[in-house]
């Protein structure tokens, strides 16, 4: 019930706005045509323009339908098509950066000069705007001959293994003192030691890490299609909409988005509690 109450909520008020911002040209439509109009009139065609500043909520569900249900999922104008390209570099992008996040966190935790020096650039790293980083690593890229799927993917790849390296740091250093001596009094070797303490006490914190950055892989991947000039992907949907003003297909592109890293995050939250269950752990 909160859910529903504060969801209703934002779409009362997203009503509103759409009615306000969109309010100025509609008038000034009227002027130009010598329309005799209401406050009736005013509202409903506020929330039926075809280029509004801020389209309704219906008009962008209608888009969703219309360009997932109503075309051939191979089509251009198929979101899905979209979606499933922008998600491919997602993918990738995010595998890449999961495992280099956790090969740099085991070099951290286990190497004190990895610790001091590699650990200030990660964080240095994410302070640089992507959209800065996004036009050179593709223009860099594509003079050495890759082009297409990787250079997206290494954008991605940037922005997720950020929260893995912290994430998986962390969780490496989570058991106790008394827990490691105890190994010790086991006379355990340093990989024991790992796979038997360090890496079990790392995974809730991997999972966690892994929710942020398979969100913050699709972001990149979207970003990534901005300066190729690509004509596929939610980023390029996004980028036409722009050029031609076409603000429906650019909120539907982005509930799509939404929609996606939304699905994305609740598969790992599946695999978490999988993993979790077999290691014992209480629902």
């Amino acid at each position: 019930m909160p859910v529903i109450i504060v969801v209703g909520a934002l779409i009362a008020i997203w009503y509103g706005f759409t009615v306000y911002l969109n309010t100025p040209w509609q008038i000034d439509t009227y002027q130009r045509a010598g329309t005799t109009w209401t406050a009736t009139d005013l509202i409903r065609d506020t929330m039926a323009q075809e280029r509004p500043v801020l389209p309704a909520p219906h008009q962008v569900v209608a888009e969703l339908w219309k360009t997932t249900m109503e075309v051939r999922p191979t089509s251009n104008r198929s979101l899905l098509k979209h979606a499933w390209i922008t998600l491919s570099s997602t993918l990738l992008g995010f595998a890449i950066g999961t495992t280099l996040g956790i090969l740099l966190a085991v070099g951290i935790v286990h190497n004190r000069a990895m610790d001091k020096s590699v650990m200030p650039w990660v964080i240095a790293s994410q302070t640089i705007p992507i959209l800065a980083v996004a036009p050179m690593i593709i223009v860099v890229l594509n003079a050495v001959g890759l082009s297409g799927l990787l250079p997206k993917a290494l954008i991605s790849t940037y922005l997720s293994f950020f929260p893995v390296v912290v994430g998986m740091v962390k969780g490496f250093r989570s058991p106790e003192t008394i827990q490691l001596d105890l190994m010790r009094t086991y006379n355990a070797s340093g990989a024991q030691t790992f796979f038997k303490l360090r890496w079990p006490a790392a995974l809730p914190f991997l999972f966690t890490s892994m929710k942020v950055a398979v969100a913050i892989s699709l972001v990149g991947a979207i970003v990534g299609e901005l300066p190729t000039g690509a004509v596929a992907g939610l980023g390029a949907r996004l980028l036409a909409g722009s050029y031609y003003g076409q603000t429906v297909q650019i909120w539907a592109a982005l509930f799509m988005a939404a929609a996606l890293a939304a699905i994305l995050v609740a598969l790992v939250g599946l695999a978490q509690r999988l993993v979790m269950a077999r290691m014992g752990a209480r629902p």
